[in-house]
């Protein structure tokens, strides 16, 4: 089936849609020639969709796309040599015009909004250094002129008010984001929520206020402060420090909030909800209050909502398990789809549409995971299959996959991963262990510092979960992980070595020790809160490094990394294997050229699923 992982992950798709202000053209990523491209093409409401048109920057892959408020220029994030750090570019609608104006190989560039009124765009350059601070501008398109706009350790611009007045920033290490609001007259910065320390805040933008309202401006705020899962709060907020009383607009107790959009008039806001990794759109009209659920979503999964700035249209990207990432169209007043891009064509082959399954992990706690069955013609059993005149019992084989993060989530997605293994006979379970997003607050803080051994048990409880449910043979069980997930999955064999037949781990952390001198500084920078301070929690980060444990592990181990990652530096793979060889252990080594630490090109995804699939299905055989 390794031609099917092949033709799966060519299966391309479309993404992080960007309109103009009158919401008929739409510029968006595409990896549709196999590496994600810019693309601009007229929005089609009726009939067959538009030709795009391709606008080639460089050989190196877009991260991001945004069409500035007057119309005039598209700003373009690329990922510098396909690695982590980014470079930010502009360019005409029409293509010409391209230049470079922030970000190279030594330095990172992050691509923040533009002006409101599209003449300039925020950029903002992390530091090289230790211990000094990152700095935001507003660079001019034309003349790449920049003017200073905020400094601090790791923040992020949001928003800026029409004039240019307030700058909304998000600052703060992972788990503890919250956001303020900089006077930049005054050069006073004021937290957006009264105590913005009970919980974090990474969503924040300044609208026109209702009617109702006596504030000039409202700062919508997605946050998890004061609440179990993320909600929106409103925050009135005015020149020289004034600020109104905070009061929630709406919380699920079933749903985490994940996008928030809102026309240039404040007066509707679109809303993004993760219902148990599915996705479910509303809209809310702030003059009266009332909120419209979407309908008929043409996907499982919603990524980069964006309302248009007349609130009539929203443009979004959907996939689902059986279907690439596709935009669509929403009449926001007939409730209405259309489709705003072509499809590419899949295989003819059957493709697994996964379960959600939930069961409890051994201290209580409610653990939820996507399976995904092999396509074998077996239905599962608790025993073997006894032998019969026709051959032996039935055996089966299952992986356990461990998603990054940690505070990322497991959805039903296309993943041509999931569906070359399944279709390779080996059945495929994709948790949510704790520390996951989009179970509220306390579940995706459950595995903080030392909390961390409790979510390695949560990898041995799934492994049990599926040989007790009759998904696979207890000799049978491979574990797999990318990132977070791949240091999860070195460390359940080092730790555990008798739970797995085999592992893959993919561009994951070895030893923490080596991770944290080697990684980019703001990344160290905003570790220290998940996974503890290099120095201070030095102990407890040395029990949890794999790379002490080494000499336990048994099984054999396909190691996969990319060669320009500097997130989790290439070297955390390199000692692994290094340490594993000189053991004489069966331990194969696939690096990545040209990738960093997301694998953008296809034909790397078409490597590593092939290698995956041919790893697994000869030591599970």
């Amino acid at each position: 089936m390794t031609h099917l992982g092949d033709a799966l992950t060519a299966a391309w798709g479309s993404w992080g849609p960007t309109m103009t202000r009158n919401a008929r053209r739409v510029a968006f990523v595409s990896d549709r020639h196999g590496v994600p491209e810019v693309f601009v093409q007229d929005v089609v409401v009726d009939g067959t969709p538009s030709e795009p048109m391709r606008i080639r920057l460089s050989e190196d892959p877009v991260i991001r796309v945004s069409w500035s408020s007057d119309g005039e220029w598209l700003a373009v994030a690329i990922a510098t040599d396909g690695g982590v750090k980014q470079q930010v570019w502009v360019v005409r609608p029409d293509g010409t015009d391209a230049a470079q104006i922030a970000g190279s190989r030594y330095q990172h560039a992050e691509l923040g909004p533009w002006s409101r009124s599209g003449h300039r765009v925020v950029i903002t350059l992390p530091s090289t250094e230790p211990e000094q601070p990152t700095r935001a501008y507003l660079v001019d398109p034309v003349s790449g002129d920049r003017d200073d706009l905020a400094v601090g350790e790791l923040i992020h611009v949001l928003d800026l008010s029409v004039e240019e007045r307030l700058v909304v920033i998000g600052d703060g290490q992972r788990g503890q984001e919250f956001v303020v609001a900089v006077d930049r007259l005054t050069d006073e910065s004021h937290p957006l929520l009264t105590d913005p320390a009970s919980g974090s805040a990474e969503i924040a933008f300044l609208r026109p206020s209702p009617a109702s309202e006596t504030s000039p401006l409202v700062a919508y705020v997605a946050t998890e402060a004061g609440a179990p899962r993320r909600q929106l709060v409103a925050q009135p907020v005015g020149p020289h420090g004034w600020r109104g009383r905070p009061r929630p607009i709406v919380a699920r107790d079933d749903a985490e909030l994940e996008f928030l959009d809102a026309d240039d008039a404040g007066r509707t806001l679109l809303l993004g909800w993760n219902v148990a990794g599915r996705s479910e759109l509303e809209l809310i009209n702030t003059h009266d209050a009332s909120r419209t659920p979407v309908p008929d979503l043409p996907g499982a999964v919603v990524t980069d909502p964006v309302l248009s700035r007349d609130g009539r249209s929203v443009i979004l990207a959907v996939e689902g398990p059986t279907r690439p990432r596709e935009l669509w169209r929403l009449d926001t007043n007939a409730l209405t789809w259309a489709r705003v891009t072509d499809v590419p064509t899949l295989p003819d082959v059957a493709l697994v549409d996964p379960s959600l399954e939930r069961f409890t992990a051994r201290d209580g706690l409610e653990l939820t995971g996507w399976l995904y069955p092999a396509v074998d013609g077996t239905t599962p059993s608790t025993q073997a299959e006894p032998a019969t005149d026709t051959g032996p019992p039935v055996r089966r084989a299952a992986m356990v996959h461990l998603h990054g993060g940690p505070e990322s989530q497991e959805r039903p997605t296309f993943s041509p991963q999931h569906q070359a293994l399944a279709a390779a006979g080996i059945t495929v379970f994709a948790p949510n262990i704790r520390g996951s997003s989009g179970s509220g607050t306390a579940f995706v803080h459950a595995d903080d510092l030392a909390l961390r051994w409790n979510a390695l048990a949560d990898v041995v409880d799934c492994a049990r979960w599926l040989v007790s449910n009759g998904h696979a043979d207890q000799s049978r069980v491979a574990v797999e992980g990318r990132s977070y997930g791949g240091y999860a999955t070195t460390a359940s064999l080092a730790f555990t070595p008798d739970v797995f037949a085999a592992g893959v781990a993919v561009c994951g952390m070895s030893d923490f020790a080596t991770f944290y001198r080697d990684t980019e500084p703001w990344i160290a920078a905003a570790a220290a809160t998940k996974y503890g301070h290099p120095v201070d929690d030095a102990a407890l980060l040395a029990s949890l490094s794999p790379m002490r444990a080494v000499d336990d592990i048994t099984a054999p181990m396909l190691v996969v990394h990319g060669e320009l990652d500097t997130n989790v530096p290439v070297g955390e793979a390199e000692q692994l294997v290094t340490a594993l060889r000189d053991r004489a252990h069966d331990v194969e080594y696939v690096e990545l050229a040209g990738e960093g630490h997301e694998y953008r090109r296809a034909s790397s995804r078409a490597l590593l699923v092939r290698s995956m699939v041919d790893f697994l299905s000869a030591r599970l055989a």
